[in-house]
C-alpha cells in the first residue's frame, strides 16, 4: 500500500524513503531494468519498506522523475539565498544542466514506465517553471537581466540542453551554451 501525500512521514520513514529514491536514481540511470530487489538491497531497506513506498516499478520510476524535478526547483530559492541573483540564476542553471543529463539517462526506463499510464506532460513544468519565475524576478529586480524575459522565453532559449548527447564532453558543451544565454539575458538589462 503506498503512503498517502497528505499524511507525513516519520524522520526515519522519509530517510528511507530518500535513500531509495537516491539509489534508483544512480541505478535506474544506469541501467533501465535495474532490479527492485537490488535497489532496495543497495538503499538498505527491507523489501516490505521498498514495496510500502513504491509498490511497483512504474510509481518508483516516475517517483525518481518527480523527486529530481523538484530538487531543481528548490534549487532555486536555495542559491538566491547565498548568492547575488545573477549568480544564482547561473549556478542554477548549471543544476538544471546536471537534471537534463540525468534524466536522458532515465529516457528508458521513463519510456516504459510511461507506456502503459500515459505520458510524462505536466510532471515536471510546474515546479521548474516556478523556479524559472523566481530567478527571473530577482534578476529583473536587480536589473542584471533585460526585463522582459518570460519563463517560457527563458526555457525555449535552454532547449539545446536536451540535444546534448549525455555520453559526450557534456559539462563544456552545457557550459558554453549556457553562458551564452547569460549573455544574451544581459543584452538590454538596465544595469548594463
Amino acid at each position: 500500500m503506498q503512503q498517502d501525500k497528505h499524511v507525513p512521514l516519520r524522520s526515519d520513514a522519509q530517510r528511507n524513503r530518500e535513500r531509495i529514491l537516491e539509489v534508483a536514481l544512480a541505478e535506474l540511470t544506469h541501467s533501465a531494468d535495474a532490479p527492485l530487489s537490488a535497489i532496495a538491497k543497495k538503499a538498505g531497506v527491507g523489501q516490505g519498506t521498498f514495496y510500502r513506498n513504491f509498490p511497483n516499478r512504474e510509481s518508483l520510476v516516475l517517483e525518481v522523475y518527480r523527486y529530481e524535478v523538484q530538487q531543481v526547483a528548490d534549487a532555486a530559492s536555495h542559491l538566491l539565498e547565498t548568492r547575488t541573483p545573477e549568480q544564482a540564476l547561473r549556478e542554477w542553471m548549471d543544476r538544471l544542466a546536471q537534471y537534463a543529463m540525468a534524466k536522458a539517462g532515465l529516457a528508458d526506463a521513463l519510456r516504459k514506465a510511461t507506456s502503459a499510464c500515459g505520458s510524462l506532460a505536466g510532471l515536471g513544468h510546474g515546479p521548474v517553471t516556478a523556479a524559472v519565475a523566481l530567478l527571473l524576478k530577482a534578476n529583473e529586480d536587480a536589473g542584471t537581466i533585460r526585463p522582459d524575459v518570460t519563463p517560457d522565453d527563458f526555457v525555449l532559449a535552454i532547449a539545446g540542453l536536451w540535444q546534448i548527447d549525455p555520453h559526450s564532453d557534456w559539462q563544456s558543451r552545457a557550459g558554453r551554451l549556457l553562458d551564452l544565454v547569460m549573455d544574451g539575458l544581459r543584452t538590454g538589462a538596465p544595469g548594463a
